[in-house]
């Protein structure tokens, strides 16, 4: 058989999606390879289709439970055995498990990287022939990167106490150019074959809200998607706890998930959301990594989270169908606060070194700063996540708030000059509250005590809002005019460039939403495979869903592994008569044909 062969039998595809083929011609030459593919892009089928071609087992090493979980059955479901090896088994499973790999049972094994040193694993590793060791989350292995877990360094280790080098490949959703860099050098890859498919998530629609009561944004938001499964992030358990009790008052069918539950009720939990008993879920970045569920039509942010890489990981967990999904951020610079606070009490292992530890500091400081100007620019926001990690985008995306929303220009010179000699004044010494109020002219108490309401510009701006001059203050240091410090309590300082805005060489416009402006509506799209579902088709479409809903009951697995959406919405588009065209159905391979096909077709058939 061939990789075609593989992807048609197994996995019921007719084709490739870009990036796979190369990467899986690699493999199979011998080739190591690092695949940078954002979440839903099919990064597991580069490593699945050469794992069941090659003569020996494929290793995989995964940093979650729940990831493996998934894998596992979902592999087990489209007729391929694979079985995992992590601390939710005991040790005589893991013994049978080793065991029946040893026997052939499987070609493709998960394991968790603290098993890696285990003596059990060990010794099966001296009995069998690894062809590949697979990376899933390579970024973890990067000290530089956002999920860096000391226990991945197991993996250089274990390759290196092999008789035979296998191949190594390794697999990220989110890496910049730096951590690319150091998983490969980590790794010790060998002249790998690199391959960056491009960040871009066309099916999703990003949006920043500022400004207003979350909880009132939120609870509208959610009412307006009403029947739609969601995530909903927060940044701490308290304000998971307080959005999931305002949800179920709400009569939102709403769980939750953070690490101060029993494991018993977030597995209860996740199950839920899964199986779609409650489509909305409440969560800490706890939740999520692994969890493949297709059909997550939004990912909303209630806190904005530490980094860019954070946020597009955790957002990209939307529309993983490829059909339209939405990722909203509610920003308040309270997030900021919350965020600096979070990471001044990161833990850091003992054997890091001081200098270690700063430079982390460094970078996590710089990565929330970049995340902060997420929040607050006017320009594109896809163009903005695609720069930052190094891709180059249109001006404009046509599918992002602010690409959808109205602004006006607006010469803010005189201001930008008066922000600049007030903070010259006060010795930098200041934040942009403080500075706010005393270009306002405020009479609070922080101003007249320092003496602030005595420096020159004080007052200067009074026809000025407070909150617009924040505003703009947050742009100028989104535009590098303005540092602002790592500290807890930041405090200004003038940038480069900013000598000639006050030397009046220099002019800034900057853009401002319409007054009183009303969101635009996104376009409510229910786009088929082909087309768009006339009304018809979408009611054999509930009744397809109906259907795998009790399947998944009956089976046991969620309902996204009998079926995703968008094999339903191909077969309501086709209309399969047989097997040979339910075969024709896109995610439709033998052994789920062999398992669900003819419950499917005679639903069909009802027509």
């Amino acid at each position: 058989m061939n990789p075609h062969d593989i992807l048609k039998k197994y996995f019921g595809y007719d084709s490739f999606r870009p990036g796979q083929e190369s990467l899986i011609e690699a493999i199979l030459s011998g080739r190591d390879v690092l695949g940078i593919m954002p979440t839903g892009a099919g990064k597991s089928v580069c490593y699945q289709v050469p794992a069941l071609l090659l003569p020996g087992i494929t290793i995989v090493v995964s940093p979650l439970i729940s990831l493996m979980k998934d894998q596992v059955r979902a592999l087990n479901e489209a007729g391929v055995h694979a079985a995992y090896i992590n601390s939710s088994l005991t040790e005589g499973q893991i013994e049978k498990a080793f065991s029946l790999a040893c026997r052939g049972q499987y070609k493709i094994i998960y394991v968790a990287p603290e098993r890696l040193p285990t003596y059990l694993f060990q010794d099966f590793a001296r009995q069998v022939q690894i062809s590949m060791v697979t990376v899933d989350e390579a970024h973890c292995i990067s000290q530089w990167g956002q999920d860096f877990r000391p226990s991945y360094l197991n993996i250089v280790d274990m390759v290196a106490g092999l008789s035979v080098r296998p191949v190594v490949s390794a697999f990220t959703a989110t890496a910049t150019k730096e951590v690319r860099e150091d998983i490969q050098c980590v790794l010790r890859l060998q002249e790998p074959k690199v391959l960056v498919t491009g960040f871009d998530r066309a099916n999703l629609y990003f949006e920043v809200r500022n400004g207003g009561s979350k909880d009132a944004q939120l609870l509208e938001y959610i009412k307006e998607h009403r029947g739609e499964s969601g995530i909903i992030y927060c940044a701490t358990r308290k304000n998971v706890e307080a959005v999931y009790t305002a949800l179920r008052m709400a009569d939102i069918p709403v769980t939750r998930y953070h690490a101060g539950l029993s494991a018993e009720e977030r597995k209860q939990n996740q199950d839920q959301f899964i199986f779609d008993e409650r489509p909305v879920m409440v969560a800490t970045n706890a939740f999520g990594m692994g969890i493949d569920k297709s059909n997550v039509r939004y990912v909303a942010h209630y806190n904005m989270p530490q980094s860019m890489e954070n946020y597009y990981q955790e957002a990209g967990r939307a529309g993983r169908d490829g059909e339209r999904a939405e990722c909203v951020l509610l920003y308040s610079p309270q997030d900021v606060r919350i965020n600096q606070m979070l990471l001044s009490n990161k833990e850091f292992r003992e054997e890091m070194t001081d200098e270690e530890i700063g430079a982390v500091r460094e970078r996590d400081a710089e990565r929330l700063k970049r995340m902060t100007y997420y929040g607050t620019t006017k320009d594109c926001l896809r163009g903005y996540i695609l720069n930052y990690f190094g891709e180059k985008a249109p001006r404009r995306c046509e599918n992002c708030s602010n690409c959808l929303h109205e602004f006006v220009e607006e010469d803010v010179t005189d201001i930008c000059r008066d922000i600049f000699q007030c903070i010259r004044e006060m010795k930098w010494s200041y934040g942009a509250g403080t500075v706010a109020g005393v270009l306002h002219g405020s009479k609070a108490a922080r101003i007249k005590s320092g003496g602030l309401d005595e420096i020159s510009v004080y007052g200067r701006q009074s026809g000025v809002t407070e909150f617009r001059l924040k505003e703009i203050i947050r742009e100028l240091a989104g535009m590098g005019l303005l540092e602002e410090s790592d500290d807890r309590y930041t405090v200004l300082r003038l940038g480069e460039g900013a000598k000639d805005v006050l030397d009046g060489k220099q002019r800034i416009i900057m853009k401002f939403a319409r007054p009183k402006e009303k969101k635009m509506p996104l376009p409510k799209k229910r786009a088929g495979v082909s087309g768009d579902l006339d009304s018809a088709s979408w009611q054999l479409f509930e009744r397809l869903r109906t259907l795998r809903l009790m399947i998944a009951r009956e089976t046991g697995v969620p309902p996204y592994i009998v079926f995703t959406d968008k094999t339903l919405i191909d077969m309501c588009v086709k209309r399969p008569k047989d097997k040979n065209e339910m075969l024709d159905v896109s995610g439709v391979g033998e052994a789920k044909y062999k398992r669900y096909g003819e419950r499917f077709l005679e639903e069909i058939r009802k027509e």
